[in-house]
């Protein structure tokens, strides 16, 4: 006999890894990253710079134009995970912050 999945024991587990992405989002946003901006002299240190700046080249523009805010609650999981992938490689001298800024202020017109 096979099993059928479990709608909600997915749903369950969709909403345990969001709580998890979540927390590990806002430690990188406004902790980690506005830590190394002041020591490293980037372009910005303030976390929602740093959320614009990773949710921009995770979705490839303007994230707000693909989902609704809070995006840390609205983004598909695949996009988060982008996002703080970007991130971690900003902490770890992996990414250019600075082309990873203009790129995003450039998608907002902004330059």
């Amino acid at each position: 006999m096979s099993e059928t999945p479990n709608l909600f024991d997915e749903a369950l587990q969709s909403d345990n890894e969001r709580d998890a992405l979540t927390e590990r989002w806002f430690a990188l946003t406004r902790q980690t990253l506005p830590s190394l901006a002041k020591e490293r002299d980037w372009p910005v240190d303030l976390d929602h710079c740093f959320m614009r700046i990773l949710l921009d080249n995770a979705f490839g523009g303007a994230w707000r134009e693909f989902v609704d805010p809070p995006a840390y609650r609205n983004a598909p999981l695949d996009i988060l995970k982008r996002a703080m992938e970007i991130g971690e490689e900003i902490a770890a001298c992996e990414a250019d912050i600075w082309e990873l800024n203009r790129r995003s202020l450039k998608w907002r017109g902004k330059i």
